[in-house]
């Protein structure tokens, strides 16, 4: 699952317009138009019947779409924090921008949606239930632990889509 894939699974799942896309990147320091977030939110024809990567690229070339990196990933989903929650002030010491992690993109947005929607741990397990998915709390955490971490492991694209699917189940 690419990262344009997750913004519009992302988008779908919790009905999100496009201005409020627009200014959620904003609030994430990532400055797009309302053409960009269009094309960013495109979705390839054929999007998961590409052999190698070098199809995918050729893909986005010819259809004219905007690939978001992690970062950018990352700086959308700390604007949709902001979105939903408001801006907190940093403490004494501490950043005012948090630093651009090094882990997988499921990974960022299971604990940025955690943190943005206000979800315990029983409620990203219920919200994978609903989308037919079983896993267990230790499991979970182990996603949600930092990069590094004895117990921490990446997590695959079945959880991530399958968590999008239960939030449009759910906020749909």
């Amino acid at each position: 699952m690419t990262n344009n894939d997750i913004l519009i699974r992302l988008r779908y799942a919790l009905d999100i317009k496009d201005k409020d896309m627009v200014e959620i990147f904003q609030l994430g320091d990532v400055d797009v138009t309302q053409e960009e977030v269009e094309k960013i939110l495109t979705k390839p024809v054929d999007s998961y019947d590409f052999d190698s990567e070098e199809e995918y690229e050729q893909a986005l070339e010819e259809e004219d779409i905007l690939p978001i990196n992690n970062n950018k990933l990352e700086a959308f989903l700390n604007g949709f924090i902001i979105f939903k929650r408001g801006r907190q002030e940093p403490k004494p010491g501490q950043p005012e921008k948090p630093p651009f992690s090094n882990e997988p993109a499921n990974n960022i947005l299971l604990k940025k949606l955690k943190i943005a929607l206000s979800l315990t741990t029983d409620d990203i397990i219920d919200t994978l239930a609903e989308a037919g998915v079983s896993i267990s709390k230790s499991e979970l955490g182990a996603f949600l632990r930092k990069k590094g971490h004895k117990n921490y492991k990446v997590c695959m694209d079945k959880y991530a889509r399958n968590f999008l699917k239960g939030l449009a189940l759910r906020y749909r």
